[in-house]
C-alpha cells in the first residue's frame, strides 16, 4: 500500500514514516498512523533515543557463533554463562521462543535457534535451518538430552520428527514439549505457567520406523 494511500494529505516525510511502521508485521494502517503522530509528539531528546536504538539494533546484533540466538559478541549471554547445565540444549524456532522460556525460570540448560521450520510451501527445507551446526554440537557426546520446543503446529511437528531422525542415530535422549500448549499456537505468546508445566512435563519422541529419513 503506498504512503498517499495510507495517508493522502499527509506531507511527505509523514506519509514516509507512517508507511515504514505499516511495513512491519501486525502494523495496520491506523496502528501506523497513530505511532507516527506519537512520534511526532515526542520530545526531541526520546525521539533520538528511540532512533539511536534501531540503528544500534542493526549495528551491533549479531548471530551467536554457537546457538544461533542474537548476541552482541560472538557468544551469548546463555552460551557464556558457565552455571547453565550443557548437557541440555533446548531447540526453538526463533529468538523470541528463547525470550519466552527464559520468562519461566524452570529450565536453566542451553538452547539452539533453527530460525525457522521446514516449510514446503514456503520453500523453506533442512538446509536453511540451523540444522547442521546443531549437528556439530552434539557430536562430542558431553550433550545428553535436546528439548524439541517447536511450536506445535503443522511446520513445527514436521520439523520435530526431522530433528528426532536426524539425531537419533546418535544416541542423544530426545524430548518434546508436553501439549500443555495449545495444538497451532506459538511458543512466543504462552503464558509462564503454561510454558513451565510444557517444560517440565516434556517426553522423550519415540522412533517411527516407517518414516522416511534423509540428511539436512
Amino acid at each position: 500500500m503506498a504512503p498517499s494511500e495510507i495517508a493522502p494529505s499527509a506531507a511527505p516525510t509523514v506519509a514516509r514514516l507512517i508507511e515504514a511502521f505499516h511495513r512491519l508485521p501486525g502494523i495496520g494502517p491506523k496502528i501506523a498512523q497513530r505511532l507516527t503522530y506519537h512520534l511526532i509528539r515526542m520530545p526531541q531528546e526520546e525521539a533520538e533515543e528511540f532512533a539511536a536504538a534501531i540503528l544500534g539494533v542493526k549495528d551491533k546484533v549479531v548471530l551467536c557463533e554457537t546457538c544461533a540466538n542474537l548476541s552482541e559478541s560472538q557468544e551469548c549471554v546463555i552460551c557464556s554463562d558457565l552455571q547453565r547445565d550443557r548437557t541440555k540444549i533446548c531447540v526453538v524456532e526463533e529468538p523470541l521462543d528463547v525470550v519466552a522460556i527464559e520468562r519461566a525460570h524452570v529450565y536453566s540448560g542451553l538452547y539452539h535457534v533453527l530460525h525457522g521450520v521446514i516449510s514446503p510451501v514456503n520453500g523453506i527445507g533442512p538446509n536453511d535451518l540451523k540444522l547442521r551446526e546443531l549437528l556439530e554440537r552434539l557430536r562430542d557426546g558431553s550433550v545428553t538430552e535436546v528439548i524439541v520446543a517447536t511450536n506445535p503446529n503443522l511446520e513445527g511437528e514436521a520439523t520435530a520428527m526431522y530433528i528426532q531422525q536426524l539425531i537419533g542415530p546418535l544416541g542423544v535422549s530426545i524430548t518434546r514439549l508436553a501439549r500443555g500448549l495449545p495444538s497451532g499456537s506459538d511458543i512466543e505468546y504462552a503464558d509462564d505457567s503454561t510454558l513451565a508445566h510444557a517444560l517440565e512435563s516434556r517426553s522423550e519422541i519415540s522412533s517411527r520406523p516407517d518414516d522416511p529419513i534423509s540428511g539436512p
